[in-house]
């Protein structure tokens, strides 16, 4: 396969705004699927000290070359100062579902 396939995540506090960043992206074609996560309890800090919430963790399936564009996107839709951005690399897997991924997340 040309393309490497990797999973990029986020998180929001609020349920409808993760199913708007996961829908906004997989009808942009910058993901070709997104799952979201139950709600996670997350420890930080921020501003100084040690904060807790309940967030969504959103998980994006995409190609590499599709990376920049969802990255650029999400953090102009993304209410946080400072969402959480970080990508994992897939390794391994089905061809044909790393196939759906590199053709769903093409560009129109």
């Amino acid at each position: 396969m040309d393309h490497e396939i990797v999973i990029a995540q986020t998180t929001s506090d609020d349920e409808d705004q993760a199913k708007t960043l996961a829908r906004g992206a997989v009808e942009s074609k910058l993901a070709a699927g997104v799952h979201i996560d139950a709600p996670i309890t997350a420890f930080y800090w921020w501003k100084g000290k040690v904060e807790a919430a309940q967030e969504w963790r959103i998980s994006y399936m995409t190609s590499s070359d599709r990376l920049p564009a969802l990255e650029a996107w999400l953090h102009e839709k993304h209410p946080y100062d400072v969402p959480q951005w970080v990508t994992l690399p897939v390794t391994g897997g089905s061809e044909a579902y790393l196939a759906w991924v590199v053709d769903e997340a093409r560009p129109q």
